[in-house]
């Protein structure tokens, strides 16, 4: 299933596919996590012990699978306190699923719901990164193209500002010209691929999309994986269209 959307930075749509389709967020969903320190009144200064146990949405106890997980830096300080600051970064640019698990901690689910909600969104995150108890009991990460372009549109420029420097460039940033800038967050693992970006060319204004690829492409290795190849095709696409993307009216 290939879902995309494409919009301008604000206002609605001008090309869907399948947009309303729900996908498993992956780590999409660390965006919106993101979104709910930058609004909660947590200090980004104070310094988080770093654990592998963490309540899952059931009441039960659940870790991370270090070999799961796209960012090796936070295992090697397991047991040291780090700054939030430093989780909150590690979690939006090298796709920590620790430092996601430890910074939802810092809000609560709630606070993440809240932003779905804010965002007009249909799907959400209720759960922690790989709490396969929560999935067991119906408890689901979804969220949708449209969820994902609506979630961006909702972002402060605080926010947007650190998205900017997410390392993993394999799908919607490799359909780009070399220096465009672009802010965003992708997700995989085997038979799924995501990424969303709000995309800022020099010469047109700013636009955002967002695809979501479930299916057999997605190999789930973090690079070399032929659905990022169809996201960086789809992106490079949209680019060549850059000019005709507007909201109404204009």
């Amino acid at each position: 299933m290939l879902s995309v959307v494409v919009a301008p930075g604000q206002g609605a749509p001008v090309f869907s596919r399948n947009a309303l389709v729900p996908h498993d967020a992956a780590s999409t969903m660390k965006a919106a996590v993101l979104a709910a320190l930058h609004r909660s009144a947590v200090d980004w200064d104070v310094r988080v012990r770093v654990v592998n146990r963490f309540r899952s949405v059931t009441g039960a106890v659940y870790g991370n699978s270090r070999s799961w997980d796209s960012d090796p830096l936070p295992w090697e300080r397991l047991g040291e306190r780090v700054p939030l600051r430093w989780l909150a970064e590690r979690m939006v640019t090298h796709s920590s699923n620790l430092a996601t698990n430890l910074c939802l901690d810092q809000v609560g689910p709630t606070a993440v719901a809240e932003v779905w909600r804010r965002a007009g969104a249909t799907g959400g995150s209720p759960r922690g990164i790989e709490d396969y108890a929560g999935r067991d009991a119906g408890v689901h990460n979804r969220v949708s193209a449209l969820d994902l372009v609506r979630l961006l549109q909702s972002l402060e420029p605080e926010v947007l500002a650190l998205l900017e420097h997410n390392a993993h460039r394999v799908d919607l940033a490799a359909g780009l010209p070399p220096g465009v800038l672009l802010a965003g967050k992708n997700g995989w693992f085997p038979g799924l691929r995501h990424s969303a970006a709000l995309v800022r060319p020099g010469d047109a204004p700013p636009y955002v999309l967002a695809v979501c690829y479930t299916g057999p492409l997605a190999n789930g290795h973090d690079a070399e994986d032929p659905a990022a190849r169809l996201l960086a095709r789809i992106s490079r696409g949209v680019w060549q269209r850059r000019h005709a993307i507007a909201p109404a009216g204009r």
